[in-house]
């Protein structure tokens, strides 16, 4: 029968099974749980999703948090990207949102009490700021470290360079530099810009060494760019430093100018003129027209040695120089100015001595130059009237060679009377030097003609033949040998022509000009 309560194959009865219990109710929403939960997920480890029993959330949280730190630490100079670190703190806040909706209505596995949960959280919100914390300190710490091996590396350079010569050493110095600004100007109160003030005491020096090896010429480029280096450093870098090169630099342009004067090399005015116009107003500046005077007095000795002619030249070529240096009012260039002027009178007073010289080796024709440049220069000289018979016989010697072995006199006149006579259509200058020297000129001689060559070689062949009335002049000379050259005065094409004539007392001689005509024209 239907509705029996007995099983019939068992002889008893099985009572029905009771409904299944629902789940716990949920909690009522407290928002003081929904806090407590938002802050301890805001520690980033996590602990309000466990709390809650959430246990994948909490390990996304603990596994956010280990990336971080994994790419954080250890901590270097560079830091983490700001990129990454708003990613985080984004995830924290999304945690944070999350967990307080979550912790609004589900109760706490533990504690049991919220405001202990809350206490807690309040707690560990210390754990991310400890942590900002103790990783800007690492940061700074790695800063430093980093600015530290950049000084050490620039000191490196700095040291390497001072094995160079300024020209290979100089973009090293450079470089370095640009290390020792950027630490005082842009890191200043790291420990390496403290340190900076004692290191450029040594860059000064080590730049500047070949100061004090008093390798004047080779340290002046080096100081000039020390003068430069104010401009690129700050003051507080610097100190007395600034004004470090300007005495040494000084110096070095005096030293280096003078050395190279007292050698004779011609670019002493470089040093010089760099001197005056970076230094107006130095002592050593006040030394410059002193050691100038001292080199044309140096110069202006030569004048009486083996070398008269290389002496004027160099007193020449001084006067020069010093012009260039004094083209300006100062007090020191007006004083170059006046050592200008006396160089340049030396060298005039040296062109006689110059000219002899010349004579006396055989150069006649330089000799002879000299010789009518220092009269023209110098009319009224006591050597004046030499110089000319010097001149003359110079000229007589490039025709008559053997008439330059004796250096003429300032004599004249003699015992021998001697007629000089023009038989040539040309107007000629005759020269003579001997036991005298001298010339005259004879006009061209208006009704003759030139002789054929063959004519000349003719027996009997007798220029200057009594009937006609030659252009003449008659000189006395004394006894001896003197030598007579013919030359052509203005555009006559005829060559020169010479004569010996050795005199002796007693006689009346005539020397006769004329002109042959052949192959070509000749006195």
């Amino acid at each position: 029968m239907s509705g029996n309560p007995y099983d019939s194959s068992h002889g008893f009865a099985i009572p029905p099974m009771p409904p299944m219990p629902p789940g716990p109710p949920p909690a009522a929403p407290d928002g003081l749980r929904a806090l407590a939960v938002a802050l301890l997920n805001l520690s980033g480890l996590g602990l309000g999703y466990a709390l809650l029993r959430r246990w994948l959330a909490a390990a996304v949280c603990l596994a956010v948090t280990a990336v971080l730190l994994f790419v954080a630490l250890p901590a270097d100079a560079d830091g983490v990207s700001s990129a990454l670190v708003g990613s985080y703190l984004a995830f924290l806040l999304l945690a944070a949102v999350h967990g307080a909706v979550a912790g609004l209505r589900r109760p706490l596995a533990w504690p049991g009490q919220r405001p202990l949960a809350l206490a807690l959280g309040v707690a560990l919100l210390a754990v991310p700021a400890g942590g900002a914390v103790l990783y800007d300190d690492a940061r700074d710490e790695a800063v430093e470290k980093m600015l530290l091996e950049r000084l050490t590396e620039a000191d490196r350079l700095v040291a390497a360079a001072g094995d160079e010569s300024w020209g290979t050493a100089e973009p090293d110095y450079r470089e370095a530099l640009a290390v020792y600004r950027d630490l005082s100007a842009d890191h200043e109160g790291s420990r390496a810009a403290q340190r900076v003030p004692e290191r450029m005491e040594v860059y000064y020096e080590t730049v500047g060494a070949a100061y004090e090896e008093q390798d004047y010429c080779q340290a002046i480029e080096p100081l000039r760019y020390l003068r430069d280096v104010p401009d690129r450093m700050p003051d507080e870098a610097l100190g007395s430093l600034a004004t470090w090169p300007d005495d040494r630099l000084a110096t070095s342009l005096y030293e280096c100018g003078a050395g190279k004067l007292a050698a004779g090399e011609a670019d002493w005015t470089t040093s010089f003129g760099q001197l005056l116009s970076t230094f107006p107003d130095a002592e050593q500046t006040a030394k410059v027209e002193p050691a100038v005077g001292s080199a044309v007095d140096r110069a202006a000795k030569g004048l009486g040695g083996d070398e008269p002619c290389g002496a004027m030249d160099s007193l020449r070529a001084l006067s020069a120089r010093i012009t260039e240096l004094s083209d300006n009012n100062s007090d020191t260039a007006k004083a170059l100015d006046a050592q200008a002027t006396r160089a340049e009178d030396r060298a005039d007073s040296g062109t006689y001595a110059c000219g002899v010289d010349q004579y006396e080796d055989g150069d006649f024709a330089d000799a002879q130059s000299t010789m009518n440049q220092f009269v023209k220069a110098n009319k009224n000289h006591r050597n004046a009237e030499r110089a000319k018979k010097i001149a003359i016989a110079a000229e007589v010697a490039q025709t008559v060679p053997e008439a330059g072995k004796r250096l003429p006199t300032t004599a004249s006149g003699g015992s021998i009377s001697v007629t000089v006579k023009n038989d040539s259509p040309d107007e000629i200058r005759v020269l003579y030097t001997g036991p005298v020297t001298g010339s005259l000129t004879l006009k061209a001689c208006g009704d003759c003609q030139a002789y054929s060559l063959a004519s000349t070689i003719t027996p009997g062949f007798q220029p200057c033949s009594d009937g006609k009335n030659y252009p003449q002049k008659t000189i006395s000379l004394p006894p001896g040998t003197t030598y007579f050259v013919h030359k052509p005065v203005g555009d006559s094409l005829a060559s020169p022509a010479s004569d010996t004539a050795k005199l002796d007392p007693g006689y009346i001689y005539t020397e006769c000009a004329y002109t042959t005509q052949g192959f070509g024209t000749s006195l």
